[in-house]
């Protein structure tokens, strides 16, 4: 079986824009401030160079629920630094007050309240408003350069089922300039390039190479042909892609340098990516800066990156020449750029603009005499509802969602390429707009620890296999469900969707066990950054523990038994279920059409889908740590 290919995708579109499905009509600029506090969107240009910026969309074309975490702990120099302060704290540190739009955005706080009050956020059709209005607002699209942070291409069943086609083509009409990758990577090669190929602005990343035995083998010339210039950047240096580029705005040099995400190799599978590789490669960044600096005369030279908040600001402190950095990765939404000083003397701005489309970012460079003079920076939240939708992307992302769904989709790794058959001949739209069940809580996945989305998948694993235990990964995508709410296949796939989505079940000790949450825990809670994976902990189902975030590795995990109260014996052997694991394809089934089922055959009469336990690990120590609050786990 082949996926639907970049040429037929477009060729169906084509054809529904001729047949008079999409209106070719300008884009609507108007803002709703009927609704919206005045001035709540306006920012008057400060500066001759406006950069805009978006980050880890994650697939999410429509407006979305995205609750913020009640725990994102600091450890060693980020305690008590954004982004590792939550809830009241941050709203201090912030100087918003409570009951505002602000603190609906931004933190966790009665999210339930203002979701029904304010409704969704995002939705790339409300982004393209506030984009156009803020480049209005600089003088016009000239005066501006839009990047993108990464993880667009991935996230949502569309994203998978074009193979982010669909994400490219919506972010030609957004008018992103430049973008890096992180799950960018996870579809094959030739899809990232074909991609690549498609997207008008630039990809970039200097910290991407082409491995030395892809570039020095015997298939170097098949390698070289199938690259075709877009996966081989140069040759000499091993770039796969550019390092960076310069960008003419205003009359301004503006270098632009990417960094996609460093651990991508040790993160997903290497299989989607078989000749590239990637690492932080600090002083690799450092002398590219320099030579920037040397031979282009940039006005100023910003960081688009994927490193994740805590990294971009070490790195910042120690590579010279830098003034800005746009970060990805850990999905923070900082009102306030945290600001450090680097070796060579120039201030660095380094910000994070959230995600899934809830944020958008805006920096003012204003230069003077030959030098950068000053920055202003504003975030603003994308509150669907007191923004107009532009009629251009709303027109594509309707149509894009009455593609209908084929055999020739590949949603797995698998050589048989196993597709959901019920679903051949349907829209998307049809296939995701599928009422599964009622929420009986709000289902939210953000935090270092358990969200109640991440126990609806534990258990969905925990029936299928009829195991002890059930692990997810912490990761940091997936949209929220309100108490009450339908809960759609698109809120199913919003949480799940991979190239890599097969189920599993194995056998494991118990000392295996602990010893993978220890090793995850010490990913998480290192208090270097450059050590840390970025994620979350792993998420698991069945079994309760407590975690000891400030203990070195191999103390923090304790007190670990199983939800009927029998504590884990390091030489028993459990049954243990998971998804997405990054080395050998499992055999069980996709875990989308798991959660489905559970969720069609586990719901009440009355159509609620039950949770009879939230397995949050108890979080001992942290008591005084801004990054924590209204934990139900957290003691001493």
């Amino acid at each position: 079986m082949n996926t639907l290919n970049r040429r037929q995708f477009m060729k169906l579109m084509a054809a529904a824009a001729a047949a008079g499905s999409i209106p070719v009509i300008s884009s609507s600029r108007a803002l709703a401030n009927e609704s919206a506090p005045p001035g709540f969107y306006d920012k008057p240009m400060n500066g001759d160079v406006r950069i805009l910026h978006v980050t880890d969309v994650h697939g999410q074309l429509l407006p979305v629920f995205f609750r913020e975490p009640n725990v994102n702990l600091g450890v060693g120099d980020a305690y008590g630094r954004f982004p590792h302060i939550v809830g009241k704290k941050f709203l201090d540190a912030n100087e918003f007050e409570p009951g505002t739009p602000e603190e609906y955005a931004f933190t966790y706080l009665n999210f339930s309240k203002h979701a029904e009050r304010l409704g969704r956020t995002g939705g790339f059709a409300h982004v393209k408003t506030l984009l156009d209005h803020l480049r209005d607002q600089a003088g016009g699209q000239g005066n501006t350069l839009t990047v993108d942070g990464g993880d667009l291409w991935q996230g949502s069943a569309t994203s998978l089922w074009t193979r982010g086609v669909d994400m490219v083509e919506a972010s030609n009409i957004l008018g992103i300039d430049v973008m890096v990758g992180h799950w960018e990577f996870t579809y094959r090669e030739d899809e990232v390039l074909s991609n690549v190929s498609l997207f008008k602005g630039d990809f970039i990343g200097q910290n991407v190479r082409v491995l030395e035995d892809s570039l020095f083998g015997d298939d170097y010339p098949a390698l070289v042909e199938r690259f075709d210039g877009r996966g081989l950047y140069d040759e000499d240096t091993g770039h796969a892609f550019q390092p960076y580029v310069i960008k003419e705005i205003n009359g301004a040099r503006i270098a632009v340098v990417g960094q996609a995400f460093p651990r991508t190799a040790n993160a997903n599978p290497r299989e989607f990516f078989p000749d590239w590789s990637f690492g932080i490669r600090e002083d690799d960044m450092a002398e590219l800066v320099e030579q920037i600096r040397g031979d282009e005369s940039p006005d100023a030279v910003v960081l688009v990156s994927h490193n994740g908040m805590d990294v971009d600001i070490k790195m910042a402190e120690r590579v010279p020449g830098l003034n800005a950095v746009f970060g990805g990765h850990t999905h923070d939404g900082c009102p306030l750029p945290v600001k450090v000083k680097n070796p060579s003397g120039h201030d660095c701005w380094v910000t994070n603009a959230g995600s899934n489309g809830k944020f958008v970012g805006c920096m003012d460079f204003r230069f003077g005499d030959g030098q950068l003079e000053g920055l202003s920076y504003q975030m603003f939240p994308v509150i669907s509802g007191w923004l107009k939708a532009d009629k251009e992307m709303q027109a594509y992302i309707s149509q894009m969602r009455q593609t209908k769904y084929t055999d020739t989709i590949i949603q797995s790794r698998r050589k048989d390429a196993r597709f959901t058959p019920s679903w051949v001949g349907k829209t998307y739209d049809e296939i995701l707009t599928e009422k599964l069940g009622k929420a009986d809580r709000l289902l939210y996945r953000r935090g270092n620890f358990m969200g109640t989305w991440d126990q609806v998948i534990c258990n969905a694993l925990r029936w299928e296999y009829n195991a002890d235990v059930a692990m997810s990964a912490g990761v940091r995508w997936g949209t929220t469900t309100l108490e009450g709410d339908w809960i759609t296949m698109d809120d199913v796939m919003s949480q799940v969707a991979t190239t890599y989505s097969e189920t599993y079940v194995s056998e494991m000790t118990g000392e295996q066990l602990l010893q993978t949450l220890e090793a995850v825990a010490d990913n998480l809670f290192d208090p270097d950054p450059y050590l840390q994976s970025g994620g979350d902990m792993v998420r698991i189902g069945g079994m309760d523990y407590t975690i000891s975030p400030k203990k070195g590795l191999g103390e923090r995990i304790s007190e670990a038994r199983l939800d009927n109260g029998e504590p884990i014996d390091p030489k028993k052997v459990y049954k243990v279920t998971g998804w997405a694991t990054v080395n050998r394809t499992p055999e069980g089934r996709l875990i989308w059409d798991v959660i489905r089922d559970y969720i069609l055959k586990n719901k009440g009469s009355d159509e609620v889908l039950r949770l009879s336990k939230v397995n949050n690990p108890k979080v001992v120590g942290m008591n005084e740590n801004p990054g924590i609050a209204d934990y139900p786990g957290e003691t001493g």
